[in-house]
């Protein structure tokens, strides 16, 4: 049974600071942003509910349920700790980290190096609060024209630590307001009152008001430790059903370092070193399924094993991301992936296969040192991948092929047979072809419009960065064409379409024909042609000769992409 207790949002952040809260390895981390803890306080000064808290009850001397870390606050991620026996009573924060942290955090502390500020001429008629996070004060709206006309226009920020901690030191707020009031040489006498007003508002709901709800919920020694660990975690996964909702594979992370808890540390340094490759919580959970093969784990299958798997293989795990990270570099993908959130599935495999090699961390360090000359893994790889990426093969191509499903289970069967030796690329495309997963080996002009087109533009460009801030254009303008007589597929193919930024096709380059775009506003016409893959032969700019122009640009994209492909 839970005991229930109303507490000060200040004797709970004075909870916080002496350790007497803390977060369960269980919990992930602090994962609201500035605007969330802003909103908060507002929520806080005008006495709204934001929900109960749940802890567990620990008990000095006898051994923690779970390794436990304490509050940041710096938003900085704070490792846990494993005791073998409390030095204290302590109670593990079940649900309810993110409320919590925010107040610590606003209140004593700071995030991205930004410190919480309170407006001093709020409107308080209108109950409306102004907070907002900052690094340099003077950079602060000196003005908020979104308030009611007869309310201040002019704003007073005033850091939130600072005020906090002089509430705290003299438990006056009609004290502290007239402080802040001499201080700021404040002669208005509208401006006074709201000032005594808001700092009257705050310490009321922040030291006087019992806002905080929290339920203690103890723990039943008689059971032991691994059954009261999992009632914890089932607790947990039904708080998910409200508040800030945690995602499946948030769940699972939760439940892997309710049974290790060196998971969190395990996780916290594969984000960290390798989340330039796309890798997040969720992808590295499932690789590490797939490496163990059982791709298809679900949560309520989870046991000790998958956790000490991670935890025992956590060097070579690394090991394997490294080299992962390096074949990227050498197979001219590595931008690919940084710029943009990208399919993951590929990398699982090459990843799985680095994995599994016959080889010690140190040299697999060194596996592609040699990706130039011979080395038959690069070769496969490379070929594999970009031909699965043009072709599309990991997005929804019908005839039941669902890449995050049929595809990671048909290609693991595959490649778990080919642990230690090369990378299976024959076998894989005959799989591709037996499913049936339409994709080509060989690209020309009758398969250039079916092919992937964010990896085709990729690779038009070189491999340079295309980012979705760039527009698709037309070579020769769609309207121009369209009053010759050509239909929409004639216009709309990828031998007519080069990315500009947004600005310059919408502007400069609006509706100007090839030619004329050229001769008007291209500086560097070399580098120009070069870039996009233009013919150089100038009667091709000509409107009147869209065909040639299309029928020699396909040579030259087809000639790039062909080139890419030999390794």
């Amino acid at each position: 049974m839970a005991n229930w207790e109303s507490k000060s949002v200040a004797d709970t952040v004075d909870n916080i600071s002496e350790n007497a809260l803390v977060l369960p390895v269980i919990q992930r981390r602090l994962i609201w942003d500035e605007g969330k803890m802003e909103l908060l306080f507002d929520t806080l000064l005008k006495a709204n509910s934001f929900g109960g808290i749940m802890t567990i009850q620990e008990d000095v001397s006898f051994p923690p349920l779970f390794a436990f870390r304490y509050f940041t606050k710096d938003g900085e991620p704070v490792s846990s700790i494993s005791l073998e026996k409390l030095e204290k009573n302590h109670s593990l924060v079940i649900d309810g980290q993110q409320r919590l942290q925010s107040f610590y955090i606003g209140l004593t502390g700071s995030i991205n190096r930004k410190m919480l500020f309170f407006d001093l001429f709020s409107d308080y008629n209108n109950m409306e609060y102004d907070f907002e996070f900052g690094n340099d004060q003077s950079k602060l709206p000196k003005t908020n024209q979104d308030r009611d006309e007869k309310a201040i226009q002019e704003t007073k920020w005033i850091p939130v630590p600072s005020l906090f901690m002089r509430l705290k030191e003299t438990n006056d707020g009609y004290q502290v307001a007239e402080e802040f009031i001499r201080k700021l040489n404040i002669e208005n006498d509208q401006q006074k009152a709201h000032i005594n007003r808001n700092i009257s508002t705050f310490y009321n709901n922040v030291f006087a008001g019992k806002h905080v709800g929290m339920a203690r919920v103890n723990v039943n020694r008689a059971l032991d430790s691994i059954a009261n660990r999992q009632r914890v975690v089932e607790l947990f996964k039904r708080l998910n059903d409200g508040g800030t909702k945690l995602s499946a594979f948030d769940l699972v992370a939760s439940i892997l370092k309710g049974f290790e808890w060196k998971m969190e540390q395990f996780l916290d340094d594969i984000l960290k070193e390798y989340s330039d490759i796309g890798i997040n919580q969720d992808s590295l959970i499932k690789l590490i399924f797939i490496l163990r093969d059982n791709h298809s784990k679900e949560m309520a299958n989870l046991q000790q094993e998958d956790a000490t798997f991670a935890v025992t293989n956590s060097a070579k795990i690394s090991a394997a991301l490294n080299a992962l990270k390096k074949f990227l570099k050498n197979a001219g993908l590595y931008e690919y992936y940084k710029k943009e959130n990208r399919s993951f599935i590929p990398l699982y495999f090459i990843a799985y296969h680095l994995f599994h090699k016959n080889l010690k961390d140190e040299e697999l360090e060194h596996f592609f040192d040699n990706y130039d000359t011979g080395n038959a893994d690069f070769k496969n790889m490379y070929s594999w991948i970009y031909i699965s990426l043009l072709s599309g093969v990991f997005k929804s191509r019908g005839a039941g092929w669902i890449p995050y499903k049929t595809g990671i289970r048909k290609i693991l069967l595959i490649i778990k047979e080919f642990k230690g030796k090369e990378f299976p690329i024959k076998q894989i495309f005959e799989m591709y072809r037996n499913h049936p997963v339409y994709f080509y080996v060989v690209f020309d002009e009758s398969n250039l419009d079916r092919l992937d087109q964010n990896f085709l533009f990729f690779i038009l460009y070189d491999r340079q960065e295309v980012t979705r801030l760039q527009d698709i254009d037309h070579v020769q303008p769609s309207s121009l064409l369209e009053r010759k007589g050509y239909d929409y597929a004639q216009m709309n193919r990828v031998e007519n379409y080069q990315l500009l930024d947004s600005g310059t096709n919408r502007w400069e380059k609006s509706g100007k024909s090839l030619q004329e775009w050229i001769s008007s506003s291209v500086s560097n016409k070399a580098l120009y042609l070069k870039k996009h893959l233009i013919p150089e032969d100038e009667n091709l700019w000509e409107l009147e000769n869209y065909e040639e122009l299309v029928t020699e640009r396909r040579k030259l994209i087809i000639n790039q992409i062909n080139r890419i492909l030999a390794v």
